[in-house]
């Protein structure tokens, strides 16, 4: 892989309302999903990252080992995904400004990894799309990769729409990856009872 400068943004701000508990330090073998998906950046070259938090930021900050990646706190997570996601692409562009494309990942799909992450961004560089992301459940999504060029879309994009809009208007320079397993994340009591279970997603 050329040396492409990939900022990754993961996206670990929400309340978890659903759940009643903050999703983010929900345990599954043996690691809360916050850790688990920063965990899976080891494997990544030549990439800068950033944590966006949110709501319980002081207990998920207690309990994480953010290692090689910045955290950030959205003041304004209540907004919703694409407020961490534009609040976190701006530190990135901010502090890296030769930044050519950015990697969305949420921080509750557990079967997220290195592996993925790395299949994603060689595609983006053999392929030459402008987006590279994942595809699911009859649906695509993150974890996705999107071109500098995309940039203004994310930023572009109001409280209620998340990066899935830039992706569904582009589809003339997409390519997907599939990925069944992304259709597996934490947002009820129910949907960790099923991960817990052997739940695989497949």
């Amino acid at each position: 892989m050329s040396q492409v400068q990939t900022g990754i943004i993961i996206l670990a701000a929400g309340k978890s309302s659903r759940l009643g508990q903050a999703k983010q330090l929900v345990e599954f073998n043996n690691k809360n999903l916050l850790q688990h998906t920063i965990d899976q950046l080891d494997e990544l070259m030549d990439c800068v990252s950033v944590v966006v938090l949110g709501s319980n930021n002081l207990e998920i900050i207690n309990k994480i080992n953010f290692k090689n990646s910045s955290k950030i706190i959205n003041s304004e997570w209540e907004k919703g995904m694409s407020s961490s996601m534009q609040t976190g692409l701006k530190f990135l562009m901010l502090n890296y400004p030769d930044l050519q494309q950015v990697m969305l990942l949420l921080c509750d799909q557990p079967f997220v990894d290195g592996k993925l992450l790395k299949i994603l961004l060689e595609e983006k560089e053999k392929t030459q799309k402008g987006i590279v992301c994942c595809s699911y459940a009859d649906t695509v999504g993150v974890p996705a990769v999107f071109g500098k060029k995309y940039f203004d879309a994310l930023f572009q994009l109001n409280v209620k729409e998340g990066a899935k809009k830039v992706i569904l208007s582009n589809q003339e320079d997409l390519e997907e990856i599939n990925f069944p397993k992304g259709a597996v994340d934490i947002d009820t009591p129910e949907d960790l009872e099923n991960l817990k279970s052997g739940f695989s997603g497949s």
